[in-house]
Order: C-alpha cells, then sequence, then structure tokens
C-alpha cells in the first residue's frame, strides 16, 4: 500500500489546486495568510515551489508561474515574486515560508495556522523574537537561549538583519515607554500614584501570598493610601 503524498482537503483534484492557487496569490500579495493547518502546509509547499520559479527568472519559470496564479492578469503578482521576492531571497537557499500553529479560529474548531513569507515586514518570528528581547532587556536579564537561536534565524538571510532587528527593538521600546508615560498620566489626573510591578504577592487571594504570572502589571495607589487600606 503506497502512503498519502499530499492531503486532498476533501475536494477533487480540480478543487484543490484552484483553492492551493488562490492562498499562495493571497500569501504572495499579503505576505501572511491564516486559514486551517491542513490548507496551510499544502499552501506551503506550492509557494515553495512558485518563488523558487521567482529566483529562476526564465521565460520558462515566468510562464509557469503564471500559470500558478489565480490572477495571473494582476501584473502586481508577477513584479513581486520576479523582482521583490527574487532579491529579497537571492542568497537563502529554501525555507522560505513559515507556519505557525495557532488557535482555532472557525465554529467548527478546526487546527488553525498561520501561513506567512519570512524575512519580510510579517515576518512574525521576527517580531515576537524582537518582543522578547525588549522584555529580557527590560528586566536586565541575559538572552535566553531560545531568544539566541530566533535571533540567528531571523537576521541570517535578512538584508542588513541585525541593524533591522535593533531598529524594531528600539521602535517597541519607545512605544512601551509611551504607553506606560499615558498611563501614568491617566493615574495622576484621577489622583493616584503610579508603580509598575512585577511578580506582586497577592495578599487578598492567600494568607502566604501567591506569586502573580505575567511580565508585570500597573498599581494604583491612591495619594496617602497604605498597604493596609488596600488590602483590608
Amino acid at each position: 500500500m503506497s502512503s498519502i503524498k499530499y492531503r486532498h482537503l476533501s475536494r477533487d483534484s480540480a478543487h484543490r489546486r484552484a483553492l492551493l492557487r488562490n492562498l499562495v496569490t493571497s500569501l504572495i500579495a499579503n505576505e501572511s495568510i491564516s486559514t486551517t493547518y491542513a490548507k496551510a502546509k499544502e499552501a506551503q509547499r506550492l509557494a515553495e515551489k512558485l518563488i523558487t520559479l521567482g529566483k529562476k527568472n526564465t521565460n520558462a519559470a515566468r510562464q509557469r508561474a503564471k500559470s500558478i496564479f489565480f490572477e495571473p492578469e494582476q501584473p502586481q503578482h508577477m513584479g513581486k515574486l520576479f523582482e521583490t521576492l527574487r532579491l529579497r531571497y537571492e542568497h537563502r537557499p529554501g525555507g522560505y515560508t513559515r507556519v505557525l500553529r495557532q488557535e482555532p479560529i472557525r465554529d467548527d474548531q478546526a487546527e488553525s495556522a498561520i501561513l506567512s513569507l519570512v524575512d519580510g515586514p510579517r515576518d512574525m518570528r521576527f517580531s515576537m523574537t524582537a518582543k522578547a528581547l525588549v522584555r529580557q532587556r527590560k528586566d536586565n536579564l541575559p538572552m535566553h537561549e531560545m531568544t539566541a537561536v530566533n535571533v540567528r534565524k531571523v537576521t541570517r538571510f535578512r538584508d542588513g538583519g541585525e541593524e533591522a532587528l535593533e531598529e524594531e527593538v528600539k521602535r517597541l521600546e519607545e512605544q512601551m515607554e509611551a504607553q506606560e508615560l499615558e498611563e501614568k498620566e491617566d493615574f495622576e489626573a484621577d489622583g493616584t500614584t503610579y508603580e509598575w510591578v512585577r511578580g506582586e504577592k497577592d495578599r487578598r487571594t492567600s494568607a502566604k501570598g501567591k506569586e502573580k504570572n505575567g511580565p508585570g502589571r500597573l498599581r494604583r495607589q491612591r495619594a496617602g493610601e497604605d498597604e493596609e487600606t488596600r488590602f483590608g
């Protein structure tokens, strides 16, 4: 008995191919799509082949790519594939896309995923790595081993990768500072003082106190109000 080489997706051959062409066209246009995990894995295979054609940049490759695009008459798709993406992945040997599982988004609770292009403006691993660096630097923590691995992955083939990552970290830090300042001003306008706490023990839940989870939170305290007053 031969093994199944691809997912049928509960469709006949023609409908399955039309579905995948539509998904891949949306991926090239938007750089990220959300769908079921099974569809994402099958669309990923076709997207990898399509980008390989873009890197070849021959007449035969262009004709083959045009037959894959769901809207071949739209010139922006061909232009992005054979110009923007060809240059972006010029030195990358493969792995142009990434599938990330996510919480089910359909009513039938089908396994869902996000399919995205790597090294682009919507690269989720790049964004998540930048956010991890911001948190670790804020708390003066050494770089986590997993974060270091992700830093290498998201900067290795990206043009000016290390500089781009630092720019994103700086942008997120400035965004966080602006948000904290805005919240502080709101608290003070209400006659409260402002304090950022991390892992605070909540004396309201138990006598010994329970360590709070999460990166931290804002604690509000009215001017002149002591701790005993706040916790009763």
